[in-house]
């Protein structure tokens, strides 16, 4: 009797436990500023900075599609962050135009498909932005210009409900967001 109240007791602390502890919530990371709270895309930006005109949340402000640039999208595999042998391609390719546009500073928004809750796309975005970060920082990209968001599941690219339109929503995308004033 006395081994199922303590197996129970166990039980009971280990439940309280896991409910009690919890996913952080993830950060945007600012070149120019410690991490903050990450804000949920369904929120509108701070009015101290507004959304870039060529950013995911800028073009569903608008209810555009999101105007393409100079730097290519990556994608990932399903509930992963590594980045898989084409996306290192990619950012090798986005590294050098990094590169000969030495004034650009760029944003990396972290983005997942539909599947998991908000709170797991969240962070899962914020890891896939962030491994994309590094890569491109292994490649001798300054890390003061770059900085990471992540959008979770929020702004999707497509809204099919089929394993194909998953795969263009789990991707890192760049946005060209400014450019250094010369000195």
């Amino acid at each position: 009797m006395v081994d199922r109240l303590s197996a129970s007791l166990y039980g009971m602390m280990f439940f309280a436990f896991l409910t009690l502890t919890g996913c952080p919530t993830p950060a945007t990371t600012k070149p120019e500023a410690p991490s903050a709270a990450q804000p949920s895309a369904a929120q509108k930006a701070p009015a101290s900075r507004p959304a870039s005109p060529s950013s995911s949340l800028g073009a569903a402000q608008r209810g555009t599609a999101p105007a393409g640039g100079p730097l290519k999208d990556i994608h990932f595999d399903f509930d992963k962050y590594d980045l898989r042998a084409d996306a290192r391609d990619v950012l090798k390719a986005n590294a050098a135009w990094l590169k000969a546009n030495g004034s650009a500073r760029v944003e990396i928004e972290g983005h997942c498909d539909e599947r998991g809750t908000n709170e797991y796309n969240l962070a899962l975005g914020a890891k896939r932005a962030q491994a994309a970060k590094d890569y491109l920082a292994s490649l001798g990209i300054s890390k003061d210009r770059l900085s990471t968001i992540s959008y979770g599941e929020e702004l999707p690219v497509c809204k099919e409900q089929n394993e194909g339109c998953w795969q263009k929503n789990r991707r890192a995308r760049f946005v060209v967001v400014s450019a250094r004033p010369a000195s």
